[in-house]
């Protein structure tokens, strides 16, 4: 349990007599004569408890606490007086001071108090460092990729992130919309309050309703009780609203409404409630063209559409695959508790290669199969999926050299590697193979 503990007191006598009773203890003690010289200490040390007189040459030690805790809140403080009243040790406990005691007193209670205090300091920072780490995920720096239309993508995101404004995220499935929701609200103001997303093509229409704007006990058989909804769950925060294409027009109303006024009927109810929620849509629809068609309300397209953002799909940002299959790799190689396999030129060069109709959420997926069916110490391309060589991009489908590799490499994963094999299989010599081989530019598997 050992830590750093920072004394703050004007008369150097007292705070050398704490250093070695303490240190005694185990602890590594810093000292400070005035407050102002122990925000600079605390600044750039890990201190996880301070002691610090009440009485200083600069200011008041019942008021430094709320510095020194928002400098540093999984730091405890420990405020000695000589003189103590029961008004101040009230506000140094409301300051966010662990406790708060008498000059005198201090010689039995303190290292019980300093251990205690260490304890609880200790469990502060394991807390802070895990929402630092969960809030790191949702962060615009954990998105992977260095491709031009993923970085306009993240600058127009970045700057939409600090404001109010419901943004519509366009692109194919797989394209990490989700993911940009999460960074968009982590990154605004609303980022204390709570994300919640839905995805609308997940219920009927009757359900999706209940989930988003809850009911009233009665409302329907079943309901034996008010349930919240999602809108009332997401309030001061953010509403996350996936496949919004597969919302129904009635429903779309009620939606416009929110984001109109900020208010909504329950399902069953008569009142109106009034919330605070920033709406994030996402569609891998053309709602315009939905909306020509009659298929979405044009008034709530035109609402949610204030400002867009397109996600790339994966086969136009295949320079960045390299970096997100390391990722991945890594991934799921810690998932199932075995040591990183090596990634081959052969399999990245089929990588990029690949068309990735699923975008993202396909390659990651491709990958934890390979990594669960390859043994060794590196990838199997034989691990890939059967049909992982049928799908060709658009350029290609007619390209017969193309075609004829393909089929070379989907023979090759057959016989895992035998040449012999592969040759009698597509009835040409295995000397023809080896040209073809090295003439397609087919690594070893």
């Amino acid at each position: 349990m050992n830590g750093i503990v920072l004394i703050i007191d004007d008369e150097k006598k007292i705070c050398s007599l704490l250093s070695r009773i303490i240190e005694l203890e185990g602890f590594k003690t810093l000292q400070a004569n005035t407050g102002k010289e122990g925000l600079n200490l605390l600044k750039n040390n890990d201190v996880s408890i301070v002691i610090s007189d009440v009485k200083l040459p600069d200011v008041n030690g019942v008021a430094l606490v709320k510095d020194i805790k928002s400098l540093k809140p999984y730091t405890e403080v420990i405020n000695l007086t000589a003189y103590g009243t029961i008004a101040d040790g009230v506000l140094a406990i409301k300051n966010g001071a662990f406790d708060y005691l008498v000059k005198g007193d201090d010689n039995e209670k303190i290292i019980p108090l300093l251990y205690r205090a260490m304890e609880k300091a200790n469990l502060q920072q394991r807390i802070f460092e895990l929402d630092k780490k969960v809030n790191s995920k949702h962060s615009f720096a954990t998105i992977i990729g260095q491709s031009k239309a993923l970085k306009e993508a993240i600058d127009l995101a970045k700057r939409v992130s600090k404001t109010d404004t419901t943004v519509l995220l366009l692109g194919e499935t797989g394209t990490g919309k989700e993911v940009f929701a999460q960074s968009i609200h982590q990154e605004s103001p609303r980022a204390a309050k709570p994300f919640i997303a839905l995805n609308c093509s997940g219920f009927s229409p009757e359900l999706l309703e209940s989930e988003l704007f809850g009911y009233k006990a009665g409302a329907f058989t079943g309901a034996n009780k008010d349930k919240k909804g999602l809108l009332e769950e997401a309030n001061g925060g953010t509403l996350f609203l996936d496949e919004i294409g597969e919302m129904n027009l009635d429903l779309q109303a009620k939606l416009l409404r929110v984001l109109e006024n900020q208010s909504f009927i329950k399902v069953g109810d008569t009142l109106t409630q009034q919330v605070n929620v920033r709406v994030l849509a996402a569609t891998n629809k053309d709602l315009k063209v939905e909306a020509a068609e009659g298929k979405f309300r044009a008034d709530l397209y035109y609402r949610l559409s204030v400002f867009t953002i397109t996600l790339p799909p994966l086969r136009e940002r295949k320079a960045d695959i390299p970096a997100l299959a390391a990722h991945y790799l890594s991934e799921f190689s810690i998932k199932v508790n075995r040591p990183e396999l090596k990634m081959t030129d052969n399999i990245l060069n089929a990588f990029q290669q690949y068309s990735w109709k699923g975008n993202i959420r396909e390659l990651k997926n491709v990958i934890e199969r390979m990594v669960i069916l390859s043994d060794g110490t590196q990838l199997n391309i034989a691990a890939l999926p059967p049909d992982f060589f049928e799908y060709t991009p658009q350029e290609n489908k007619f390209n017969l050299n193309q075609i004829e590799k393909q089929h070379i490499q989907k023979v090759l994963i057959h016989t895992k590697g035998n040449k012999t094999e592969t040759s009698r299989l597509l009835g040409i010599g295995l000397t023809t193979l080896y040209r073809k081989i090295e003439e397609y530019g087919i690594g070893e598997l």
